[in-house]
């Protein structure tokens, strides 16, 4: 099975964190944490940083690894490498999502998150909770 590694932005701003909804693609309308695939010689952290300014707009700081997820998709190998950031300049432009949601800790499961990207709420859940 092809593994697809790509790097994941957890960022939070006053204790909630962004969630996109994809407007594309095989798994459309399912909420995600915004990144993407790393480039060749690309590390998570550059990877996460390039994909955040393409897809939103801003630059982002302070990334702390937050876990390596791994999730078998019905016809690819995730390997998803999450770090938490802040947004360090710019105004979201998103360009890439059906949708964005700031959520708090209370409201987390609000939204139809994707198999691989549940396992980091859970991994998340103890940073946010009040």
């Amino acid at each position: 099975m092809k593994t697809v590694h790509v790097a994941a932005a957890i960022i939070l701003n006053d204790g909630k964190v962004l969630a996109a909804q994809r407007g594309y693609g095989e798994f459309k309308d399912g909420w995600e944490f915004p990144g993407g695939k790393l480039e060749p010689g690309e590390s998570g952290t550059e990877a996460c940083t390039r994909e955040i300014r393409e897809e939103l707009g801003v630059r982002v700081d302070n990334l702390a690894h937050l876990c390596t997820v791994e999730h078998d998709y019905e016809t690819f190998h995730l390997l998803m490498d999450c770090f938490t950031c802040e947004i360090a300049g710019g105004a979201i432009n998103d360009s890439e999502h059906e949708n964005l949601r700031w959520l708090d800790y209370a409201h987390l499961w609000d939204v139809d998150w994707l198999p691989a990207d549940v396992k980091v709420v859970n991994a998340l859940s103890p940073l946010l909770h009040p």
